[in-house]
């Protein structure tokens, strides 16, 4: 997987250069952390909900994030709106479905969002994941009942009906297309004890997907870059609270020459 290490490098050394303009429409709970997480990183952030801009501010951005965590009608309708747009313009479009299987309007939002848009990558849990697929799964509140493989071939099957990247995260995580799968396994259990972890990897495959044509190597370089992130702020921390710090230092310090010596690939297809 050298080569795949070698494009994380050129990834975030693209990033870091142009610094690309980051689409979001996210939930309330996490908007100042990931909007910190991509400044530090090197993109740009712009949070912005409101219908009447998203179509413009959507048509200059590099990436459009969709993260349906504090859902109302109105934001569901500007998600969509969003979308139809920068799927007219090839913007590329992620989405994290939090939560979905918990509610019925989550779990319907979700497949809404699918159904009327061009999403390039959806990245969740293994339950959130599984439940685009099967009604009948469910989450405990945001997190995950299931383990990463539980939604592994689910995943590789939903990727393949909706030309999708699919991006279950865990203690490993795994990248399909439906075709190739990938394993990511750098990361630390600290990341674990903090709210809007998976959501900043979503923005982060963002990012990423904004310099990097390809979703899924977009997605398992981000990955990659992100949980080698929570290593390095480990070291830094005693606990959660210092380790939210420590990950926003580790965003901005992890030079392209070390993602490259510590990405944890593993061709799983």
């Amino acid at each position: 997987m050298k080569r795949l290490s070698e494009k994380a490098a050129r990834n975030l050394a693209a990033i870091r250069k142009k610094k690309p303009l980051i689409h979001n429409i996210t939930n309330y709970v996490v908007m100042n952390y990931t909007a910190n997480a991509l400044l530090a990183m090197g993109a740009s952030p712009v949070m912005a909900h409101a219908s009447n801009e998203v179509e413009e501010m959507v048509s200059f951005a590099g990436a459009l994030v969709l993260n349906i965590g504090t859902l109302t009608d109105d934001w569901i309708a500007s998600m969509i709106k969003a979308g139809k747009k920068a799927s007219e313009s090839k913007t590329p479009i992620i989405l994290d479905p939090v939560g979905s299987g918990a509610t019925s309007l989550r779990t319907s939002a979700a497949k809404r969002i699918i159904r009327k848009t061009r999403v390039s990558v959806i990245r969740g849990n293994a339950s959130e994941i599984l439940s685009l697929r099967k009604d009948d799964s469910k989450t405990k509140g945001v997190d995950s009942i299931h383990s990463v493989e539980a939604a592994a071939k689910s995943a590789k099957i939903l990727a393949g009906e909706l030309g999708s990247v699919l991006a279950v995260t865990g203690p490993t995580d795994l990248i399909t297309d439906g075709k190739q799968v990938i394993r990511v396994s750098n990361g630390h259990p600290l990341m674990g004890y903090v709210t809007g972890t998976g959501c900043t990897a979503t923005v982060t495959i963002g990012a990423f997907l904004s310099v990097d044509g390809d979703p899924v190597s977009a997605t398992a370089t981000a990955l990659a870059f992100f949980g080698l992130a929570g290593e390095v702020a480990a070291k830094n921390a005693s606990a959660p609270g210092s380790f939210m710090i420590s990950m926003l230092d580790a965003l901005y310090t992890i030079t392209p020459e070390e993602l490259l010596r510590e990405c944890k690939f593993e061709d799983g297809t």
